[in-house]
């Protein structure tokens, strides 16, 4: 058990929020701004020079910085303000946003905590495992950030607090309708009226959203009018904006008008312009692999033309038509993070586990990239492990289209460092890191580089040689105001190469 879980039977909450948010700003600075300095835990930050130590080693804990010839103990604001001072010395720019977003993610993972000890988590396994992630992006200065809105605005939709709630349901005046591939399922959800089609949004963005000029004037007009809600609730997953709806099996995109680590989460046209040609090519990739692997397809979209990425929704595929039977389907991120039901809890000898894992996450993202020419960002959350009863990873599905490149657009070198990104350091690294921790002595990298040297792929060679691996700057991405894709790297100690 995590310290910061063990701590929940003391009811200690300010301190369990401040260890579940410092946690991954600690990875970020220790990460992207400093240094070993000697002794075990103790880091120097490079441009202030300050000696910052730490205990635990994937979810850091207790930073203290030396002062004054003694160790003194950080809370997650002090934390905050070191941070921005190592980073306004490294970079000669100020940022006066980033520190309120981390002290508003601290402030998140507060209410979250305080809601789920009042709240019955999912008894379905996989809801449950998409609503586990407290801690989130283990690398990321504000990972729980919501926007710096009240509390009551968006807990109601938080997946981590176990929410469901009804879709809000419009017609849209089909004058006024545009949409591509296939969005017949969204016309089961309810009734819309004679010259009108049905438009399910987000409660949390149409709240968001409705008080636009080109909305209300909509509904003023009637090219837009509200018809009650879905008959049914859906489950927030941990993307926030995607939601699953179990008596469906439907998952729904919504454009979120709210900054969620590195973006404001809104469904932007170009992207949804792009769409259907990036899923269409990860739908042929993934019928063309050999083994149970699957896509989800993000197979169409639906909106109005007066507000195209506000009320933006987007259909994906459900998880019932790919699933392999008798198994259950988990989001590997909830692997990493715990959640009750956790197949990793029950293991005594992780190697089988291990290898099985690689055996279903590794082959698919590798021949899609070598033989299809497509790039799937297959991190944690974007990547579901279906389990057998006895929770064996028989199968791996992904997601996101929107996530995905395709090396007609980018170049083969960059989209191998996306990958390598994606698959090796954001999902491999961290669940090899969780596994070792739990299981000290046992070494996870022989079988990963046995599982890629596998594949015949002309990169594979120098991965396994290289004596680093890309690891991506969220801190200095966020610092910087740099786009949310525009992704930087710096070179991380590659646990792949021979020892």
């Amino acid at each position: 058990m995590d310290r910061v879980d063990s701590m929940h039977s003391r009811d200690e909450l300010p301190e369990r929020a401040d260890a579940y948010a410092m946690a991954p700003l600690l990875n970020c600075l220790l990460r992207e701004a400093a240094e070993p300095a000697g002794e075990q835990g103790v880091h120097r930050l490079r441009s202030c020079g300050r000696l910052l130590r730490v205990r635990g080693g994937r979810r850091p804990r207790d930073p203290e910085v030396y002062a004054d010839g003694r160790w003194v103990p950080l809370t997650h604001a002090e934390l905050v303000k070191l941070t921005a001072d190592e980073l306004r010395r490294a970079t000669g720019l100020s940022n006066p946003e980033l520190p309120g977003e981390m002290i508003d993610s601290r402030e998140a993972v507060a209410a979250i905590l305080a809601a789920r000890a009042r709240a019955t988590a999912p008894e379905d396994p996989y809801l449950r495992s998409e609503q586990s992630l407290v801690t989130g992006h283990p690398h990321h200065p504000a990972p729980k950030a919501r926007g710096g809105g009240p509390v009551a605005e968006w807990l109601p939709y938080a997946p981590e607090a176990y929410a469901r709630f009804p879709l809000a349901l419009l017609g849209v005046r089909e004058d006024t309708v545009v949409e591509e591939g296939d969005t017949t399922a969204l016309d089961a959800l309810g009734t819309a009226p004679r010259g009108y089609r049905l438009l399910p949004a987000h409660p949390w963005q149409l709240a968001l959203v409705a008080g636009r000029l080109e909305i209300r004037e909509a509904f003023e007009d009637g090219r837009l009018v509200r018809l009650g809600e879905t008959a049914r609730p859906a489950g927030p997953t941990a993307a926030i904006r995607t939601v699953y709806l179990p008596g469906d099996d439907l998952f729904l995109k919504f454009s979120l008008d709210v900054r969620i680590t590195n973006d404001i989460r809104r469904l932007w046209r170009h992207d949804l312009v792009e769409l259907r040609r990036t899923d269409q090519a990860a739908v042929s990739a993934f019928a063309g692999l050999p083994g149970p692997a699957a896509w989800l397809s993000d197979r169409g979209y639906r909106t109005a033309g007066f507000a195209f990425e506000e009320l933006a929704v987007l259909v994906r595929d459900g998880l019932g038509p790919h699933v392999l039977p008798g198994t259950t389907p988990l989001l590997a991120a909830a692997l990493v993070e715990g959640f009750e039901g956790n197949p990793l809890d029950a293991l005594t000898d992780p190697a089988h586990w291990w290898t099985a894992y690689l055996r279903q996450v590794v082959p698919p993202a590798l021949e899609a990239f070598d033989r299809h020419g497509v790039v799937v960002e297959a991190h944690l959350q974007n990547t579901l492990v279906a389990v057998a009863a006895t929770g064996l990873p028989v199968q791996a599905l992904f997601r996101d289209a929107e996530g995905v490149k395709l090396l007609t657009d980018v170049s083969r070198q960059a989209g191998w460092e996306r990958l390598v990104y994606c698959l090796v350091v954001n999902n491999l690294v961290e669940t090899a890191a969780l596994l070792s921790e739990r299981h000290p002595g046992w070494d996870p990298w022989p079988a990963a580089r046995a599982e890629l040297a596998r594949h015949p792929l002309p990169e594979i060679p120098a991965l396994l040689a290289s004596p680093t691996l890309p690891g991506k700057t969220n801190l200095l991405l966020r610092w910087t105001g740099a786009d949310g894709a525009d992704a930087r790297y710096l070179p991380l100690p590659n646990p792949l190469a021979a020892r």
